[in-house]
C-alpha cells in the first residue's frame, strides 16, 4: 500500500516555509474553520438563510480591507498561551506585593483629600472603560479573518480583563479606607454623566458597534485603545505629583500590556498595507475615528490636576501627539 504523504516531515499548510515549523506557528495558524467557506462561515445553511453566515459575509468577506491571505500575519512576539501565563503570573506577583505594601503602610488613609476627589472622578470609573476595552478585543477574536490574528487579540483580551479586575479590587480598597467618599457607589453616574468622560465613551460606545472587522480593528487598536492609555499615562503623571506613587506603578505596569498590543496591531497593518489598496482604506479610517479621539483626550485631560511641566491643553496635545506619531510608525501619512 502506497504511502502518499511519505517524506511530509512538517505541517502540511506550513509546508510552503521549506524549514520545520515553530511551535508558535504550530499552535496558532490556520485554527478557523470559518475561513474556509466565505458564505458559510458557519458550516450551517449558506447565506443569506442563515443570518450569522450573511453577517460574516458582510463584516469580513466584504470588509475594504483585503489580503490574499491573513493567516500569513504573524504576531512579532510570537506568544503562545504557555508563555502569556508565565510572563502574566510574574507581572501578577509584582502586582501583588505592591499592594500587599501599600497596606502596611496605610497607604490609602494617607492620601489627600483633593487626590481622593480625583480618584473618584478619573480613576475608578475606569473599569467601565475597561469592560469596553474588553468587549472591543473579545470582539476582534470573535471576527478577526484568521486564526494568527485571533490569538493576538486574545491576549490583549485578558490583559483587559486582568486590569479591570485590579480596577475594580483597587475601588473596594478606596472604600474600606474612606467609607464616607461614593467609592463603589458613584463611578456609574460619573462615567455616563461627567463631562471628563463623556468624549471617551462615546468613542467607544462608536467604536464597538463597529461591526466591519477591519474599521473595528483600527477604531480601537490604533485610536481609542491608544487614546484610553495614554491618557491614563497623564493620571500616573498626576498621582506622581500627589504622592500617589502606588497608583503611579499600577499604570506604568499596565503600560506594558498596551506596548504589547500596540506591537502587534503595528504588525498587522504593516502586514495589511502590503496590499497598497489598504493604505487609503486604513488611513480614512483613522481619520475618521481621530476626530473623536481627539476630543476624548481634550474632555478627560481638562479634568486632570494642573502641574507645573504641563496646562491641561499641553497635556491633550502631547496624548494626541504620542498617537498620531505611532500611525507616522507604522507607515501611515497621519492627518
Amino acid at each position: 500500500m502506497s504511502n502518499n504523504i511519505e517524506g511530509m516531515k512538517t505541517w502540511s499548510g506550513l509546508s510552503k516555509n521549506k524549514r520545520r515549523p515553530s511551535e508558535y506557528e504550530i499552535v496558532t495558524t490556520n485554527l478557523q474553520t470559518r475561513t474556509r467557506h466565505p458564505d458559510q462561515a458557519y458550516e450551517l445553511s449558506p447565506a443569506p438563510l442563515l443570518k450569522m453566515n450573511s453577517w460574516y459575509q458582510k463584516n469580513v468577506s466584504e470588509c475594504p480591507l483585503q489580503h490574499e491571505n491573513w493567516e500569513d500575519f504573524r504576531d512579532p512576539d510570537k506568544l503562545i498561551y504557555r508563555d502569556y501565563t508565565r510572563l502574566q503570573d510574574g507581572q501578577e506577583e509584582y502586582i501583588d506585593g505592591l499592594f500587599n505594601e501599600q497596606d502596611e503602610m496605610g497607604h490609602d488613609h494617607k492620601l489627600e483629600s483633593r487626590w481622593l476627589d480625583v480618584l473618584e472622578r478619573l480613576f475608578t470609573p475606569r473599569r467601565y472603560l475597561q469592560s469596553a476595552l474588553q468587549m472591543g478585543a473579545a470582539y476582534i477574536v470573535q471576527i478577526a479573518p484568521a486564526s494568527t490574528i485571533t490569538a493576538a487579540a486574545s491576549f490583549q483580551e485578558g490583559d483587559e480583563f486582568r486590569w479591570l479586575s485590579r480596577i475594580a479590587y483597587r475601588t473596594y480598597e478606596l472604600q474600606k479606607a474612606h467609607p464616607k467618599r461614593g467609592f463603589g457607589q458613584n463611578e456609574r453616574a460619573v462615567w455616563e454623566d461627567d463631562s471628563a468622560w463623556q468624549g471617551m465613551r462615546k468613542l467607544f460606545e462608536m467604536a464597538l458597534a463597529t461591526y466591519d472587522w477591519g474599521e473595528n480593528f483600527v477604531a480601537m487598536n490604533l485610536v481609542a485603545k491608544p487614546i484610553a492609555d495614554e491618557t491614563h499615562r497623564q493620571l500616573a503623571q498626576s498621582a506622581i505629583d500627589s504622592n500617589d506613587m502606588f497608583l503611579s506603578l499600577l499604570i506604568e505596569n499596565q503600560m506594558r500590556d498596551s506596548e504589547r498590543s500596540r506591537h502587534w496591531s503595528s504588525a498587522l497593518v504593516k502586514f495589511a498595507i502590503t496590499n497598497e489598496n489598504n493604505r487609503s482604506v486604513i488611513e480614512g479610517w483613522i481619520e475618521k475615528w481621530m476626530v473623536l479621539g481627539r476630543e476624548a483626550a481634550i474632555q478627560y485631560c481638562k479634568a486632570l490636576p494642573t502641574c507645573k511641566e504641563r496646562s491641561r491643553d499641553e497635556m491633550a496635545a502631547h496624548v494626541i501627539g504620542i498617537v498620531e506619531n505611532y500611525h507616522r510608525e507604522m507607515g501611515l501619512t497621519g492627518k
